[in-house]
């Protein structure tokens, strides 16, 4: 691959570089690899760089696309990730700069935002510093939602596909099948999954039915770096149009940390008094925040689902041990109503986790 990298960068962004070094990065749970690549040169014609990314394409995995989405995507002829980057860009939100994209290698050369990830900043940080954070984070977050949502093109990705009840009732199915059958060996009794399955398209449909903005669908912790004390947005390729809580409940209740229940509050509060002056609305609180532990719930359902779908299906489990916190928000949010019990007592025959 290296030599195929060199040759791209020589074609299309600096014709002097001699050699580079590729260095694998981490990257999150999806299905792309990541590399910063640090170049050495022979001229000063690199416009100033000194290393980029290149995100490799893999093939989506079939698994864990719905169809819904998988018929909307053959329609485009563009890939997904630049037509959302170019809708962020012309609404000034902070994402990284595409230098290439190599169709025939299937890699992009996109601008290096460095490696302070959100996460880093405030793990473990005391409270004032974590409230600067994600202030910054529910600031851009905002930018994201109104601007993307104002400028709504026929032409972006994210326009053409939504949260539907369809969408999230697949998400749910997707952590029945993998967050509990397959990976904890148990067949869910079939008045159980009547039950179960009923109480999620009530959650869902009225998700579904709630104002739908542009959302990320994944801004959370590790998808935001911190560059110069400023949030820039990373892997946005999968938005979608949703309810505003969506981003602000992946954000929030994140499986890579858990925030202090009185900072998410604060937060909360800080995002719907901005929200307001932004808008010129009033918003129930109340409401929202129902809204946002319902939000909470399918998000933390589907994201365990798919760890427990990392492991069983690419032999990879490193995101096992989120599980369990992940899990934990779930009790904790279906404990807080009362039409939920019914919904808590069944998974928790299955979820040790929501005893």
């Amino acid at each position: 691959m290296k030599r195929a990298v060199i040759q791209s960068i020589r074609e299309t962004l600096a014709p002097s570089v001699k050699d580079i070094t590729l260095e694998r990065l981490a990257g999150d749970a999806s299905n792309r690899s990541y590399y910063r690549v640090r170049l050495k040169r022979a001229g000063a014609d690199c416009e100033g760089l000194s290393s980029i990314i290149l995100m490799k394409l893999n093939q989506p995995d079939p698994q864990i696309v719905s169809e819904e989405i998988s018929t909307i995507s053959r329609t485009f002829d563009e890939l997904p990730f630049i037509n959302i980057l170019n809708h962020l860009r012309r609404c000034e939100l902070n994402v990284p700069r595409l230098y290439h994209y190599d169709e025939n290698r299937g890699f992009l050369l996109l601008e290096d935002l460095g490696e302070t990830l959100l996460e880093e900043k405030v793990k473990g940080r005391e409270r004032e510093i974590q409230r600067k954070y994600y202030r910054k984070a529910i600031d851009e977050l905002l930018k994201l939602q109104l601007r993307g949502t104002r400028r709504r093109s026929t032409r972006c990705f994210a326009f053409q596909q939504v949260f539907s009840t369809r969408l999230l009732m697949w998400e749910f199915e997707h952590f029945l099948e993998y967050g509990i059958e397959k990976s904890r060996a148990m067949k869910i009794a079939k008045r159980d999954g009547k039950i179960i399955r009923k109480n999620f398209k009530q959650i869902s449909e009225r998700l579904a039915s709630q104002p739908r903005y542009f959302t990320h669908r994944d801004y959370h912790s590790r998808n935001l770096i911190v560059q110069d004390e400023q949030i820039k947005i990373l892997d946005f390729q999968d938005a979608l149009l949703g309810p505003c809580q969506y981003d602000l409940a992946s954000l929030l209740r994140d499986s890579y940390l858990t925030l202090e229940e009185s900072l998410i509050e604060e937060m909360i509060q800080y995002y719907l008094k901005k929200k307001e002056d932004l808008e010129g609305i009033r918003i129930d609180r109340g409401e929202f925040r129902e809204l946002f532990d319902l939000t909470s719930i399918q998000r933390n359902l589907k994201a365990a689902g798919r760890f427990a779908y990392i492991n069983l299906v690419k032999n990879n489990d490193h995101y096992l041990k989120y599980i369990p916190p992940t899990l934990g928000y779930v009790k904790k949010n279906l404990e807080k109503y009362d039409y939920l019990k019914e919904l808590k007592q069944l998974l928790s025959k299955y979820l040790e986790e929501l005893r």
